[in-house]
């Protein structure tokens, strides 16, 4: 996948860099942009990987475990695995912020099938067993 590539979820933009069978499933790497007041993922938390995020334009801010923590250009966070988490951008820019996933077992299609989902809700909200399915089968724990 060339970094021209982008899986668009709404107001989200995911464009892979590094997918993991690239570097023997030892990390993933893409950039990702959140529109002001975009539908985010809820809190959720992946159990087989850390996500480790560098903020890059705008300002995102990412409530991990409860602690709130702004990640703007030059900052970055450090998302455990199990760690409860979600991200908002609640500025008027749109965010921008490279991810680097390790292990890197999340790849595009993750993306791709969350994409179709959403495009399949026509609008509307997304049917959440599905999108339940999809996170599990991904490594991902929707929070309850």
């Amino acid at each position: 996948m060339s970094s021209k590539d982008e899986i668009r979820m709404g107001g989200i933009a995911v464009r892979y860099l590094v997918e993991g069978h690239e570097a023997n499933n030892t990390v993933a790497m893409f950039e990702f942009d959140v529109a002001p007041g975009s539908k985010v993922p809820g809190p959720h938390s992946h159990d087989g990987y850390e996500e480790t995020v560098y903020g890059l334009e705008g300002i995102l801010t990412f409530t991990v475990e409860g602690k709130v923590t702004e990640v703007g250009p030059g900052r970055v966070l450090v998302i455990p695995r199990g760690a409860v988490h979600r991200f908002d951008n609640f500025h008027p820019t749109t965010a921008t912020l490279l991810a680097v996933i390790t292990p890197g077992i999340l790849g595009p299609s993750y993306f791709r099938e969350v994409a179709d989902l959403l495009r399949a809700s026509a609008g509307g909200p997304p049917d959440l067993a599905s999108l339940g399915q999809i996170m599990h089968r991904h490594g991902l724990t929707p929070a309850t």
